[in-house]
């Protein structure tokens, strides 16, 4: 099987690389390529998932479509057919894991919005008995449900150093209140939309985080989507709450590096192909639960 960590497009414009995804400027609009690449704690493994890159652009691409009448997006095509020109000698590398979307200008924070109290929810609430300021009753348990959806603006870190939970006030002298208020709007609603619809596929998405930027002045969703990268995604069949729960994403990876006590510092170190492999099958269940097709 092909896994694709890095990409070499010479012909392409190349823009920047994050901890997934490489991106390049073909004119017009930008190229997104999702790569194999995995992330944890912060640090990129020297090995790739299988089909990882073409599994988080399914999803995203499937969220994109679900939420558009909430807010548009950046998505132009994810048909390699359709891209520009200067694309076409790298087709069969792009197919299933690129985007063409539209230039933006990206808000400054990251939008999280939390649904159930884990992570570093669970983390600040034991602290403080609140997440990023947002008080919170008393006695609530890792991984309950929350009285209500909450919205918890972060910091954009570099790649290797962690992002830093804000409150929206501090959003606010960022953004202005205007535009804060319609992201915390635009968030909660697709949490809450995404929600429902991932409910009914035996999926319980804990919290998730959204990007949003600015085209032509108006706001628009960005980056990935809901996707088990940037989100929880939980099996309802197996969810108790009260402690960690099983997920979609990068457990099996997270859990063997704390097992070999992993300093969190890069380089990562070589991981066993038996986590390898568990992993690629939990990001590929997912997307088979969530949209009914298997990784194309």
């Amino acid at each position: 099987m092909n896994i694709i960590t890095d990409t070499n497009f010479p012909e392409l414009h190349f823009l920047k690389r994050g901890k997934v995804r490489d991106i390049y400027d073909v004119g017009e609009y930008l190229l997104f390529v999702a790569t194999d690449r995995l992330s944890a704690f912060d640090v990129v493994m020297p090995q790739g998932i299988p089909l990882k890159g073409k599994v988080l652009t399914q999803i995203s691409a499937f969220w994109f479509d679900q939420t558009k009448d909430i807010i548009q997006n950046h998505v132009v095509s994810t048909n390699v057919d359709e891209f520009p020109k200067v694309c076409e000698p790298y087709k069969e590398q792009l197919r299933g894991r690129s985007m063409l979307v539209k230039k933006t200008q990206p808000l400054s924070v990251e939008c999280i919005v939390r649904g159930y109290i884990s992570g570093s929810g669970w983390v600040d609430y034991q602290t403080t008995g609140s997440i990023c300021g947002i008080s919170l009753p008393k006695g609530l348990v890792e991984s309950q449900k929350l009285p209500r959806v909450i919205f918890t603006p972060s910091t954009k870190a570099d790649i290797g150093v962690h992002d830093e939970n804000i409150s929206f006030e501090e959003m606010v002298k960022r953004e202005g209140t205007k535009l804060s208020e319609q992201v915390r709007d635009t968030a909660t609603t697709i949490f809450h939309r995404a929600s429902q619809i991932a409910e009914t596929k035996g999926i319980i998405i804990a919290d998730t985080k959204m990007e949003f930027g600015l085209f032509n002045g108006e706001l628009m969703l960005i980056d990935e989507l809901l996707t088990p990268d940037s989100s929880r995604f939980w099996p309802k069949e197996t969810y108790l709450p009260g402690s960690a729960q099983n997920s979609y994403d990068k457990q099996f990876v997270r859990d063997y590096l704390l097992s070999i006590n992993f300093n969190k510092r890069p380089p990562g170190p070589i991981i066993p192909d038996e986590i390898i492999n568990k992993t690629s099958a939990l990001y590929q269940k997912a997307v088979v639960q969530l949209t009914g097709k298997n990784v194309e």
